[in-house]
């Protein structure tokens, strides 16, 4: 019995001990919950200051992706917002780190944001040995897909069949880079008809056609000044050069296997109204 007494008296002890710790340790421990109370309010607070900024530049954003008006929202952050300037600055920062995103997505093309904010405006370039034509613009909504809305491209070019042969989300560049082909090779194409008719008055250009991928000519060999048919084909539609040359005559032998070779070869690799001046000057064609 003395010794269940003493174990007794040995447990009561060691629960007043646990108590008297706890009683002790209860002011720290309260100390750390006021701690982690005022980090979690703080937390909260510039939690708050963040999601009011965000709102303030969704607010410019939306005034800045429209024209630049007097609007309710601008009238309305002018007045209750001391810091207006570091907002429209950092609202104007992702403006253009939206626009640079777009430039880096579409290769370096001349690019501008549109009118009503929802895309921007890619601007392809034309020109030939040089010398500018005209050029040709896109305009492409960014959201909820990347998609063309609008555009200038003149219809015969297969701008449909060009957007479903490159994936537009994942290729941007790609697309871009074969419409500029289609078009430059296009506006090559048109200037050497142009060329042709200007510098050889004795050729006499009998079809052509709006794309400028088929040129039939009628020349004429300066012996006995016999007429022939030199038919070029553009099939490729991404070149200014011809894939094809057929040369008719009702007269035969007006050139023999040699000289019918070196035209054809002449006229498939150098611009047409160049490799024409050539055929003059070795007196194949007046």
């Amino acid at each position: 019995m003395e010794g269940a007494a003493a174990r007794d008296v040995l447990s009561h002890l060691s629960q007043l001990e646990v108590q008297a710790r706890c009683r002790r340790d209860q002011p720290s421990r309260v100390k750390e919950l006021r701690a982690e109370v005022e980090a979690l309010r703080a937390q909260r607070d510039l939690l708050k200051a963040e999601i009011e900024t965000h709102k303030n530049l969704q607010k410019l954003r939306a005034s800045m992706d429209r024209e630049p008006v007097h609007g309710e929202d601008g009238e309305e952050m002018e007045e209750d917002s001391e810091n207006s300037q570091p907002l429209q600055r950092m609202a104007r920062l992702t403006q253009l780190r939206d626009l640079l995103c777009a430039h880096h997505i579409i290769g370096g093309y001349n690019v501008r944001k549109t009118l009503h904010g929802r895309g921007v405006c890619v601007s392809l370039a034309t020109g030939y040995k040089g010398t500018l034509f005209e050029s040709y613009n896109l305009e492409l909504d960014l959201k909820p897909t990347l998609r063309i809305s609008r555009h200038d491209i003149p219809p015969f070019i297969p701008l449909n069949s060009l957007t479903e042969g490159n994936n537009l989300q994942t290729d941007m560049k790609g697309f871009l880079d074969n419409l500029s082909q289609h078009l430059n090779a296009y506006v090559g194409r048109r200037q050497q008809l142009k060329l042709v008719k200007e510098l050889h008055d004795s050729v006499v250009v009998m079809e052509s056609n709006v794309l400028c991928s088929i040129l039939v000519m009628l020349l004429t060999v300066p012996r006995a000044k016999t007429p022939f048919l030199c038919t070029l084909q553009y099939t490729d539609h991404t070149r200014c050069l011809p894939t094809k040359v057929d040369i008719e005559c009702k007269e035969n032998n007006i050139f023999n296997s040699s000289d019918l070779k070196n035209i054809r070869s002449l006229l498939l690799d150098t611009p047409v109204h160049k490799a024409l001046a050539t055929m003059r000057e070795l007196g194949q064609i007046m």
